[in-house]
């Protein structure tokens, strides 16, 4: 018998329908007239998941008893006995009962598959053993139910189960995935938004690695070698032309045709100096490429159309878009250009779209800064046309029956001459002049063939043949190397006004700066290199590329930078006439690190302005409020002490408590002040040690009136002690809840609760108020700040500020969120002491306790509890907490 095939529908959370997918799969395989029978599935009392059973049969469960209590688990053997065809097990991450055959659910499915059963199972992406501290990264729960990778990849088929996090919370806030009492707790805390986004992300991710190693597999066992287009990626080939931003946009385009498109741009560097391209050209190019979310790559070649297939072949690219040739009619005859060359040479994997542009055949202009030095190809062409031409030329006049004179004769080896000084430069010249004179004076000079000049007058002709050849050739090579040296200026011009452009706007990182020196003298790394004294050591204060050199001595090219800053270049050795374009690139280098650091002293410069902005408006904002208790306590003491009137006992009873009530809210006020003042200044060292809760926040509720009508508290003891300032939590709880009673109604109490969150501890103040804007959330924690229409006596908007300041000084975080239904609730969350120990757990019953993952998961809340007590004692406390967190 063979194995069985497994079918896993994978999910990114729980709800998003993976248990309802698989059993309408069991149906539609029912009415074919397949054998299916439902194992195990676990229905959370969710109606439409309960009524999908219906017409299914199902293989009684088998009960364990543990700790005094049973549970049912599936039950193996009858699984194997009745032998359906294709069986239903959910939750493939389940850890079973002690007791069971296997400790996890995927080693029962292993069983079934061994047995050569088919089977349909679920899983969440959470439940993944290789995402477990990156599930917990995100959402803060540490997900004890785990499967292997290598079991879910192992399946025949994945089905992704896909909600958006939207539509997902509007099925919690329905009540379609946990009972009412338990939505509040799931929105606010597992469910939230972007917990969601990120594990549907994960869950993506993760499904489209499984399909390229299935795609892998398949080709590597039908031995395919050829590209198979699955994904288009589209390489643009630029010459650093106009036409650039053309090519860009259509490959862009093109990529948008094909879901997953992608856009890689190339740029092809000779490898003999400066770019042949402009800078300030290639820089836009880049930052549209950027733009339509493309990347730009930077290749050195002397052989462009190869250098451009193997870099495409490399990236595995599916197609290349190139421009029409700039190069006019007659130009082709040095051969057929860039285009047509990839074209022929890119074989049948490769498309090649040649785009037409407004640039096309008006030539490329004069070439932009190659030095004034020689290809190696020129210097070739020279010294045939030198001396190869003289040959030929007194072989062609030698057998030619045409007596042209001997004037004719040395025009003719002249112009040999003067063509090679135009390709090869002066040293080629030199070489046909003497080649020249000496056949002159063999082939053509009485007496014929000897190295004698029978006539004075000839001699006088092969001189001034000698002097015009060198002159000629002197005079060309000069206005060949003047067209270079205008040419190299012009491509340092550029480079400069793009530097000076740089400076003024100053938008150039020093990272962008060296990857552009990199760029433009194709070296391999650039590192900015500086030191405070003479004999301090280098640091490098910026490098791109591999392997930086850390001093300027073991670098191939150093340029000095000022008296304690140097340019280490690695890779080849430059010209020294590069060195005047590298000293501007490092003296804008020497500025941006400058403007770095005073852009840090400017920073500190305006936190010393805020500052003085802050006690400014300490000032202004006080005169009311420190006024008006003391106005009170004043016009209070005065009556008291008056002669003229005689108070009844209970009247010196109410100016006493004036009195009081009054200094207490003074007390309150400069307290804030003083506060927001070692939180400005940066004096605030939280004193932190283990604290309970339910020690520290009755505590902060004696200043709030009535606080057994205005306030319910929902403190655990069981909650794990978190690590703070007892002080500084203190007195932020008490800033946050009296915010909260003074803006709650009258008959709605502000709940004040905590849960475990993963290693956290979240304290919440929930109340029942008109709540705040998105916008303002943020808003309400800067000092000075009172939402609404707050009355001035109702204090100087101090409050939060000072909370938040000592929650983050202790670790912790301090933010608001919208209550459902209506109001404003902060979030506390703290670091806790110690992990949760089995302790604490044993308060809380096994057969009514939910472990952490009821709000995370679709295992049913009693067998998890038993499951997780069973394996360790850390989950029962999790349970606890999650408890704790749905009754919040």
């Amino acid at each position: 018998m063979g194995r069985g095939k497994l079918r896993i529908y994978l999910g990114s959370a729980p709800g998003v329908g993976k248990t309802y997918a698989m059993l309408a799969e069991a149906h539609r395989r029912t009415e074919r007239g397949t054998d299916c029978a439902v194992a195990f599935v676990e229905h959370h009392r969710r109606p439409r998941t309960e009524v999908m059973l219906h017409g299914l049969e199902v293989v009684p469960r088998k009960e364990i008893a543990y700790r005094g209590s049973v549970f049912p688990e599936m039950d193996v053997d009858a699984v194997l006995t009745r032998a359906p065809a294709v069986a239903l097990v959910d939750e493939l991450a389940h850890t079973n009962v002690p007791g069971s055959r296997h400790a996890k659910r995927w080693q029962d499915v292993e069983e079934l598959l061994a047995a050569g059963i088919d089977v349909v199972s679920t899983v969440n992406i959470q439940h993944l053993e290789s995402l477990g501290d990156v599930v917990e990264a995100i959402t803060g729960v540490r997900q004890r139910e785990t499967v292997p990778d290598e079991v879910v990849r192992r399946a025949d088929q994945i089905e992704l189960v896909d909600m958006s996090p939207q539509a997902l919370r509007r099925r919690m806030a329905h009540g379609n995935i946990y009972k009412p009492d338990k939505v509040d707790a799931a929105l606010s805390n597992y469910f939230r938004p972007g917990n969601l986004t990120a594990l549907r992300e994960l869950a993506l991710l993760w499904v489209a690695d499984r399909a390229d190693e299935y795609l892998q597999q398949y080709r590597g066992e039908h031995n395919i070698r050829s590209t198979w287009q699955a994904r288009e990626r589209i390489l643009v080939g630029l010459t650093g032309g106009p036409e650039g931003r053309t090519l860009i946009r259509r490959a862009a385009r093109l990529a948008e045709k094909g879901a997953g498109g992608e856009v890689l741009a190339v740029y092809i560097a000779r490898s003999d100096g400066l770019t042949a391209a402009s800078p300030k050209e290639l820089a836009v190019q880049r930052t549209l490429v950027e733009d339509l979310g493309g990347t730009f790559h930077h290749v050195i070649g002397d052989d462009v159309p190869a250098a451009l297939l193997e870099f495409a072949r490399g990236v595995n690219a599916t197609q290349i878009v190139l421009g029409s040739s700039r190069r006019k009619t007659w130009q082709y005859v040095f051969g057929p250009g860039v285009g047509a060359t990839v074209a022929r040479e890119s074989g049948p994997d490769l498309d090649v779209h040649i785009v037409t542009h407004e640039e096309a055949a008006k030539g490329r202009g004069l070439p932009v800064a190659r030095g004034a030095r020689l290809g190696r190809t020129r210097i070739l062409g020279g010294w045939l046309a030198g001396v190869g031409g003289p040959a030929l030329l007194a072989l062609l006049l030698t057998h030619v029956d045409a007596d042209l004179g001997l004037a004719n004769d040395m025009l003719l080896f002249l112009s040999l001459t003067v063509a090679a000084a135009l390709v090869g430069g002066l040293l080629p010249a030199l070489a046909s002049a003497a080649f020249g004179s000496l056949l002159l004076n063999y082939f053509f000079t009485p007496p014929l063939h000897l190295f004698t000049v029978a006539d004075p007058k000839n001699i006088v002709a092969i001189v001034i043949f000698v002097g015009v050849a060198v002159s000629v050739a002197s005079v060309v090579d000069l206005a060949a190397r003047r067209t270079h040296q205008a040419a190299r200026l012009r491509a340092e011009s550029e480079i400069l006004s793009f530097l000076a452009g740089s400076v003024l706007r100053g938008d150039t990182s020093l990272e962008a700066l060296l990857e552009r020196v990199r760029e433009t003298f194709a070296m391999e790394s650039v590192a900015l290199l500086e030191r405070e004294t003479e004999t301090s050591a280098w640091t490098c204060a910026g490098s791109v590329g591999p392997h930086p050199d850390g001093r300027p001595e073991d670098a191939d090219v150093d340029v000095p930078v000022g008296d304690h800053m140097a340019l280490a270049l690695t890779g080849r050795v430059l010209p020294a006439e590069d060195r005047r374009v590298l000293a501007a690139f490092g003296a804008q280098a020497a500025v941006v690190v400058d403007r770095r650091r005073l852009q840090s002293e400017a920073e500190q410069a305006r936190t010393l302005a805020e500052g003085n902005r802050i006690r400014t408006a300490l000032l202004a904002a006080v005169s009311h409020d420190l006024r008006t208790p003391l106005a009170g306590i004043k016009a209070a003491v005065s009556s008291l002490r008056s002669p003229d009137v005689d108070w009844s006992p209970e009247d010196r009873a109410e100016l006493l408590a004036g009195i009081e009530a009054g200094a207490d809210r003074l007390d309150h006020l400069v307290g804030n002040l003083l506060d927001m003042s070692r939180l400005q200044t940066g004096t605030v060292t939280p004193l932190v040690r283990e604290t309970d809760l339910d020690e520290v926040v009755p505590m902060a509720l004696v200043g709030v009136e009535d606080p057994e009508l205005s306030v319910d508290l929902d403190i655990p003891e069981s909650l794990p002690m978190v690590s703070v300032d007892k002080g500084l939590l203190e007195r932020a709880v008490a800033n946050i809840v009296e915010n909260a009673v003074k803006y709650s109604p009258p008959d709605a109490p502000v709940l004040v609760s905590a849960s475990t969150l993963g290693r956290r501890v979240e304290l919440r103040v929930v109340d029942r108020g008109p709540g705040v804007p998105d916008e303002a959330k943020e808003r309400i924690f800067a000092p000075f700040q009172r939402y609404g229409d707050a009355p001035r006596g109702a204090g100087v908007g101090l409050g939060l500020a000072v909370a938040r300041g000592f929650v983050e000084a202790m670790g912790g975080t301090l933010g608001a969120e919208d209550t459902p239904g209506g109001g404003l609730t902060m979030v506390l969350t703290l670091r806790a002491a110690d992990p949760v120990t089995g302790t604490a757990a044993t308060r809380t019953p096994v057969t009514e306790t939910a472990v952490t993952e009821t709000a995370v998961t679709d295992t049913g809340v009693t067998q998890n509890a038993v499951t997780e007590t069973a394996t360790t004692e850390t989950a029962a406390a999790d349970t606890a907490a999650a408890q704790r967190g749905r009754h919040a």
